[in-house]
């Protein structure tokens, strides 16, 4: 046993010196008082027993040619690939969001009408906005975002943000995204007020959104909306919501009632927008995204490599 530890002690003072100090072979033989060769066989150890893992970052990865293929397999008008190092949820947001922001400070002319809708991701893309000198330019929120639990869906956030990106005053839909009966949200979307804001909305032609999924611990599910049967009629059936409403892998909408209780935009609209945005990646979301390209309710992705690919084999 005493051997072993001593050898491995070898390995890694070797792989220690190699790796981290920059100290060339010939040097390594000498402190450590073996030859050459032995340091070279000491080195593949360290390589073969996982005490060295060798990630390679390449920047250059072709991410180019990932949304190129997106662009031709889901028919796109514009996909781009973030080249992102670890398949992380926390990592993926902060990466896509610096994307989003960069491709909206290209598309974002005077007169436009941006609508956005509210979660951590599109979060991630308002504080990387950058302040772009445009004219006219309305903000606008696509579905409603007044929360039943103590938990913060960023909306307001969001919306100030972007509206000091792009130098004007932010329209806010003050609603939940989804009510108990048809008739409440009748009466909402009545009020004048609610109409101009929702009308908006329905002229937008940027669209932001997100994607997300079925879990529980997801930020929609934590909000108070659903009753039991709305979970059942669900779980195992939809894939994702895009502005809380769920479709299916196909991209056919799940359950008509609670699609029927659901304020804000509907996912028609979102297909004849000139720009609709879908910003998402990540191990649990590639499902969804499947399902919403095939809905054709985004022109244009904003995704990272492994999602990517992913996608491309599905």
């Amino acid at each position: 046993m005493k051997v072993d530890k001593e050898k491995i002690g070898k390995v890694i003072e070797a792989a220690k010196l190699y790796y981290l100090l920059d100290y060339n072979q010939n040097e390594i033989a000498k402190i450590l008082g073996v030859s050459r060769p032995t340091v070279s066989r000491l080195l593949q150890q360290a390589k073969s027993d996982g005490i060295v893992q060798i990630n390679i970052m390449d920047p250059t990865e072709d991410v180019e040619n990932l949304g190129t293929q997106l662009e031709k397999r889901f028919n796109l008008k514009k996909a781009v690939v973030a080249s992102i190092p670890q398949y992380d949820d926390h990592i993926i947001k902060n990466y896509l969001g610096e994307i989003a922001a960069g491709y909206l400070d290209e598309i974002v002319k005077d007169d436009d009408i941006i609508g956005v809708t509210w979660g951590t991701t599109i979060y991630h893309v308002a504080t990387e906005l950058k302040q772009k000198f445009v004219k006219n330019v309305k903000v606008v929120q696509l579905k409603g975002g007044v929360s039943y639990a103590e938990t913060n869906t960023y909306a307001s956030e969001i919306l100030y943000l972007f509206g000091k990106a792009y130098n004007t005053a932010p329209h806010n839909l003050p609603l939940p995204a989804i009510v108990d009966h048809v008739v409440v949200k009748q009466a909402m979307e009545a009020d004048r007020h609610i109409r101009k804001i929702l009308e908006l909305g329905k002229q937008s032609n940027i669209a932001l959104f997100t994607m997300g999924p079925i879990k529980t611990d997801s930020l929609l599910f934590q909000l108070g909306y659903f009753t039991e049967s709305d979970l059942e009629s669900l779980y195992g059936k939809a894939v994702g919501d895009i502005c809380s409403r769920f479709f299916d892998k196909n991209g056919e909408i799940c359950n008509e009632s609670l699609n029927e209780r659901t304020l804000g935009v509907n996912l028609d609209e979102l297909r004849k927008k000139e720009y609709s945005i879908l910003v998402s990646g990540g191990p649990n979301k590639i499902d969804g995204i499947y399902g919403a390209l095939k809905g054709k309710y985004a022109n244009v992705l904003i995704t990272d490599q492994f999602t990517a690919k992913f996608l491309l084999d599905k």
